[in-house]
């Protein structure tokens, strides 16, 4: 028996994902007190999921979950409020904020959006979350952020 089959056999039936359940999933994931818990989402993920961000792309239900897990490992807690969410067919977008807490560092609070693209049997096979994290991370460092802010204005802006 496969991962995917494993969790299919073991989990209750699945609701259809849509814009209302994907704001009780997400919110079920992360704002809880303590550590985030993805293990009630795995089973809405395609086996062969392609999962991109900013830093990485990982193809794989398996590194999907491994990547999720180090996630948890480094932080205290997540949080996170979807601000919008929309849906067109198979494709659901929202923009969020996600505050992180690591142990040593100020909460560092997020924004950015989530495009989920669903296969024909109604599971997560494409998900690509676009966020700033630099900036984001520089926002909260004492007169860095500026600096920082300036130099995308004068090379960029």
């Amino acid at each position: 028996m496969n991962y995917q089959d494993h969790l299919t056999a073991n989990e209750p039936e699945r609701v259809t994902l849509n814009i209302d359940t994907i704001k009780e999933l997400w919110t079920q994931t992360y704002n809880r007190e303590g550590k985030p818990d993805w293990s009630h989402i795995f089973p809405y993920y395609h086996k062969d999921i392609v999962f991109q961000d900013t830093i990485q792309r990982i193809e794989g239900l398996e590194n999907f979950i491994a990547m999720c897990n180090r996630l948890t490992k480094r932080t205290q807690q997540l949080k996170m409020e979807i601000l919008a969410i929309t849906q067109n067919e198979n494709v659901i977008m929202f923009d969020w904020v996600m505050t992180m807490m690591f142990k040593k560092y100020p909460n560092t609070p997020m924004y950015g959006a989530t495009k989920l693209v669903l296969s024909e049997d109604g599971l997560i096979k494409e998900q690509r979350d676009y966020y700033d994290l630099w900036g984001d991370i520089f926002n909260n460092i004492p007169r860095f952020g500026k600096m920082y802010r300036r130099f995308l204005i004068k090379k960029f802006g």
